[in-house]
């Protein structure tokens, strides 16, 4: 069994939707999910599933040992970010080389960076003229979304489309992909 652990700042949707499709999985488990906001909807939402959650403070996290310490008791192989809005310690990404994976609500190297998620990315879509958007699932580096990517996928965009509607297409892409991807960079 491989264990997952997510990281989330929000809502979690996407937390939910990966906690759902391995939910039955012989092979993959999302072990547990961490956060830097205790007043967000993705503990309701997977602590209903039987996922344990957990925040930690800002200094916890720049340190890293108590994080470390969390994903060790939970065996993790793979840490998912979804929606988790802080850059990813180096003492994080020492301890997980290769192992933490992201996704990015538009085709990388566009629309990227830092400043650069959630309704600011589709807005500068929409204000770009673009004629596609999409998804970026990324390894995760030092810099923010520079990390070598693994998949794309790609929606069409119209030039009547809103910032709210590229948002409904481009979640319908992660709902899709993301499970599939942490399969695949799982090994399963």
């Amino acid at each position: 069994m491989k264990n997952v652990a997510i990281f989330a700042s929000g809502s979690g949707t996407n937390a939910e939707n990966i906690a759902r499709y391995f939910s039955k999985s012989e092979t993959v488990k999302v072990a547990v999910v961490l956060s830097n906001n205790k007043n967000v909807g993705v503990h309701a939402r997977v602590n209903k599933l039987g996922i344990p959650s957990f925040v930690f403070s800002r200094d916890e996290f720049v340190e890293g040992t108590p994080i470390l310490a969390k994903l060790a008791e939970y065996q993790i192989d793979l840490i998912v970010l979804a929606g988790f809005m802080n850059k990813i310690s180096d003492t994080l990404l020492n301890a997980y080389p290769g192992k933490i994976i992201n996704i990015h609500p538009a085709l990388l190297p566009k629309h990227g960076g830092k400043g650069m998620y959630g309704m600011h990315v589709h807005e500068a879509v929409v204000a770009a003229g673009e004629k596609e958007s999409g998804i970026t699932i990324h390894y995760i580096n030092e810099n923010y979304d520079e990390g070598e990517i693994i998949l794309h996928a790609t929606c069409q965009i119209f030039p009547t489309d809103t910032a709210e509607e590229v948002a409904t297409k481009v979640h319908a892409l992660e709902y899709a992909h993301y499970p599939h991807v942490i399969e695949e960079v799982l090994g399963n």
